[in-house]
Protein backbone atom coordinates (compact mmCIF):
# COMPACT_ATOMS: atom_id res chain seq x y z
CA UNK A 1 0.00 0.00 0.00
CA UNK A 2 2.80 2.41 0.92
CA UNK A 3 5.01 1.40 -2.02
CA UNK A 4 1.51 1.82 -4.51
CA UNK A 5 1.41 5.40 -2.73
CA UNK A 6 4.97 6.44 -2.98
CA UNK A 7 4.81 5.56 -7.01
CA UNK A 8 1.31 7.82 -7.32
CA UNK A 9 3.12 10.35 -5.85
CA UNK A 10 6.17 10.48 -7.87
CA UNK A 11 3.78 10.29 -11.13
CA UNK A 12 2.43 13.08 -9.83
CA UNK A 13 5.21 15.23 -9.13
CA UNK A 14 6.72 13.76 -12.20
CA UNK A 15 3.66 15.07 -14.26
CA UNK A 16 3.58 18.51 -12.12
CA UNK A 17 7.09 18.87 -13.39
CA UNK A 18 6.53 18.07 -16.91
CA UNK A 19 3.30 20.98 -16.89
CA UNK A 20 5.17 23.37 -15.52
CA UNK A 21 7.99 23.21 -17.63
CA UNK A 22 5.70 22.79 -21.05
CA UNK A 23 3.51 26.30 -19.81
CA UNK A 24 7.02 28.08 -19.70
CA UNK A 25 7.95 26.94 -22.70
CA UNK A 26 4.60 27.93 -24.10
CA UNK A 27 5.01 31.73 -22.77
CA UNK A 28 8.46 31.87 -23.85
CA UNK A 29 7.07 30.70 -27.94
CA UNK A 30 4.46 33.49 -27.02
CA UNK A 31 6.19 36.59 -26.58
CA UNK A 32 8.13 35.94 -29.76
CA UNK A 33 4.96 37.51 -31.05
CA UNK A 34 5.47 40.81 -30.42
CA UNK A 35 4.59 44.29 -31.10
CA UNK A 36 5.54 47.62 -29.59
CA UNK A 37 2.70 50.53 -29.70
CA UNK A 38 2.45 53.59 -28.42
CA UNK A 39 5.16 56.25 -26.96
CA UNK A 40 5.47 53.97 -23.94
CA UNK A 41 7.45 51.29 -25.59
CA UNK A 42 5.22 48.38 -24.04
CA UNK A 43 4.73 45.76 -26.61
CA UNK A 44 1.42 44.17 -27.33
CA UNK A 45 2.21 40.17 -27.01
CA UNK A 46 0.60 36.56 -26.76
CA UNK A 47 2.43 36.45 -23.20
CA UNK A 48 -0.50 37.13 -21.14
CA UNK A 49 -2.78 34.61 -23.21
CA UNK A 50 -0.71 31.67 -22.37
CA UNK A 51 -0.24 33.51 -18.69
CA UNK A 52 -4.12 33.35 -18.15
CA UNK A 53 -4.03 29.90 -19.96
CA UNK A 54 -1.73 28.64 -17.47
CA UNK A 55 -3.72 29.59 -14.76
CA UNK A 56 -6.87 28.11 -15.95
CA UNK A 57 -5.51 24.94 -16.88
CA UNK A 58 -2.74 24.25 -14.31
CA UNK A 59 -4.99 26.11 -11.79
CA UNK A 60 -2.99 28.16 -8.71
CA UNK A 61 0.08 26.46 -7.51
CA UNK A 62 0.90 25.34 -10.99
CA UNK A 63 0.26 28.07 -12.87
CA UNK A 64 2.16 30.41 -11.13
CA UNK A 65 5.19 27.82 -10.71
CA UNK A 66 5.38 27.71 -14.64
CA UNK A 67 4.96 31.45 -15.30
CA UNK A 68 8.06 32.08 -12.43
CA UNK A 69 9.93 29.38 -14.28
CA UNK A 70 9.45 31.66 -17.75
CA UNK A 71 10.53 34.65 -15.73
CA UNK A 72 13.32 33.17 -13.37
CA UNK A 73 15.12 31.87 -17.25
CA UNK A 74 14.29 34.91 -18.89
CA UNK A 75 15.90 37.05 -16.32
CA UNK A 76 18.86 34.67 -16.20
CA UNK A 77 19.29 36.07 -19.39
CA UNK A 78 17.77 33.67 -21.87
CA UNK A 79 16.50 35.67 -24.52
CA UNK A 80 12.86 34.65 -24.18
CA UNK A 81 11.12 37.64 -22.92
CA UNK A 82 9.05 40.21 -25.32
CA UNK A 83 10.79 40.50 -28.25
CA UNK A 84 13.79 37.85 -27.69
CA UNK A 85 15.32 40.06 -24.83
CA UNK A 86 16.47 38.56 -21.79
CA UNK A 87 18.25 39.86 -18.25
CA UNK A 88 17.44 41.66 -15.74
CA UNK A 89 18.19 44.72 -17.84
CA UNK A 90 14.70 44.61 -18.59
CA UNK A 91 13.87 45.51 -15.08
CA UNK A 92 14.91 48.68 -15.31
CA UNK A 93 12.26 49.20 -18.96
CA UNK A 94 8.50 50.38 -19.17
CA UNK A 95 7.39 47.00 -19.44
CA UNK A 96 9.13 45.57 -15.36
CA UNK A 97 5.63 45.92 -13.43
CA UNK A 98 4.10 43.87 -16.05
CA UNK A 99 6.64 41.31 -16.27
CA UNK A 100 6.61 41.15 -12.72
CA UNK A 101 2.99 41.20 -12.23
CA UNK A 102 2.73 37.94 -14.81
CA UNK A 103 3.20 34.79 -12.14
CA UNK A 104 0.31 36.41 -9.66
CA UNK A 105 -1.76 36.87 -12.65
CA UNK A 106 -2.14 33.44 -13.35
CA UNK A 107 -2.23 32.66 -9.41
CA UNK A 108 -5.07 34.30 -9.44
CA UNK A 109 -6.67 32.65 -12.77
CA UNK A 110 -5.77 29.10 -11.32
CA UNK A 111 -7.28 30.14 -7.78
CA UNK A 112 -10.56 30.71 -9.78
CA UNK A 113 -10.65 27.48 -11.47
CA UNK A 114 -9.26 25.85 -7.84
CA UNK A 115 -12.34 26.66 -6.32
CA UNK A 116 -14.12 25.66 -9.04
CA UNK A 117 -13.25 21.96 -9.24
CA UNK A 118 -13.83 21.64 -5.56
CA UNK A 119 -18.04 22.07 -6.57
CA UNK A 120 -18.93 21.43 -9.67
CA UNK A 121 -17.60 21.62 -13.33
CA UNK A 122 -20.84 19.83 -14.94
CA UNK A 123 -22.84 23.21 -14.92
CA UNK A 124 -22.20 25.94 -16.62
CA UNK A 125 -21.34 28.28 -13.58
CA UNK A 126 -19.38 26.05 -12.92
CA UNK A 127 -16.39 26.12 -15.47
CA UNK A 128 -17.32 29.07 -17.81
CA UNK A 129 -17.66 31.28 -15.17
CA UNK A 130 -15.18 30.82 -13.13
CA UNK A 131 -12.67 30.84 -15.97
CA UNK A 132 -14.02 34.65 -17.17
CA UNK A 133 -14.30 35.57 -13.19
CA UNK A 134 -10.30 34.82 -12.71
CA UNK A 135 -9.04 35.86 -16.40
CA UNK A 136 -10.55 39.23 -15.45
CA UNK A 137 -9.09 39.55 -12.23
CA UNK A 138 -5.93 38.63 -13.46
CA UNK A 139 -5.91 41.01 -16.23
CA UNK A 140 -6.67 43.48 -13.53
CA UNK A 141 -3.72 42.37 -11.19
CA UNK A 142 -1.55 42.70 -14.52
CA UNK A 143 -2.91 46.64 -15.00
CA UNK A 144 -2.61 47.19 -11.22
CA UNK A 145 1.17 46.33 -11.35
CA UNK A 146 1.94 47.23 -14.56
CA UNK A 147 0.76 51.30 -15.04
CA UNK A 148 2.27 52.29 -11.82
CA UNK A 149 5.65 51.03 -13.19
CA UNK A 150 5.43 51.85 -16.25
CA UNK A 151 4.37 55.44 -15.17
CA UNK A 152 7.49 55.30 -13.28
CA UNK A 153 10.01 53.73 -15.64
CA UNK A 154 8.37 56.05 -18.44
CA UNK A 155 8.68 59.19 -16.43
CA UNK A 156 5.13 59.75 -17.21
CA UNK A 157 2.07 60.68 -14.87
CA UNK A 158 0.19 58.04 -13.85
CA UNK A 159 -2.65 59.62 -15.67
CA UNK A 160 -0.60 58.74 -18.77
CA UNK A 161 0.03 55.71 -18.26
CA UNK A 162 -2.95 54.84 -17.47
CA UNK A 163 -4.40 56.19 -21.04
CA UNK A 164 -1.75 54.07 -22.37
CA UNK A 165 -2.69 51.51 -21.21
CA UNK A 166 -6.26 51.45 -22.40
CA UNK A 167 -4.83 50.64 -25.47
CA UNK A 168 -4.14 47.40 -24.68
CA UNK A 169 -7.52 46.81 -23.60
CA UNK A 170 -9.19 45.51 -26.15
CA UNK A 171 -6.48 43.16 -27.44
CA UNK A 172 -6.42 41.65 -23.66
CA UNK A 173 -9.73 41.13 -23.71
CA UNK A 174 -9.61 38.98 -27.35
CA UNK A 175 -6.57 37.42 -25.20
CA UNK A 176 -8.72 36.54 -22.21
CA UNK A 177 -11.63 35.18 -24.02
CA UNK A 178 -9.27 32.89 -26.43
CA UNK A 179 -7.44 31.83 -22.59
CA UNK A 180 -11.16 30.81 -21.35
CA UNK A 181 -12.30 29.02 -24.51
CA UNK A 182 -8.77 27.00 -25.00
CA UNK A 183 -8.26 26.24 -21.71
CA UNK A 184 -11.70 24.80 -20.87
CA UNK A 185 -11.75 23.24 -24.11
CA UNK A 186 -8.23 21.38 -22.74
CA UNK A 187 -10.02 20.68 -19.56
CA UNK A 188 -12.57 18.76 -21.32
CA UNK A 189 -9.78 17.03 -22.96
CA UNK A 190 -7.76 16.32 -20.15
CA UNK A 191 -10.38 16.07 -17.53
CA UNK A 192 -7.33 14.50 -14.63
CA UNK A 193 -5.84 17.80 -14.90
CA UNK A 194 -8.87 19.18 -12.96
CA UNK A 195 -8.65 16.42 -10.45
CA UNK A 196 -5.39 17.60 -9.10
CA UNK A 197 -5.02 20.48 -6.89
Amino acid sequence: MNQTATTVRRTGVTTDVALVATFAALVAVCSFVSAPIGPSGVPITLQTFAVLLAGVVLGARRGFLAVTLYLVVGLAGVPVLAGGTGGVGVLAGPTAGYLLSFPFAAGVAGAAMTLAARRSWRSWRGTVLPAVVGVVLASLVVYAVGVPVLAWRAGISFGAAFASNLTFVPFDAVKAGLAVLVGLAVLRAFPDLRRRP
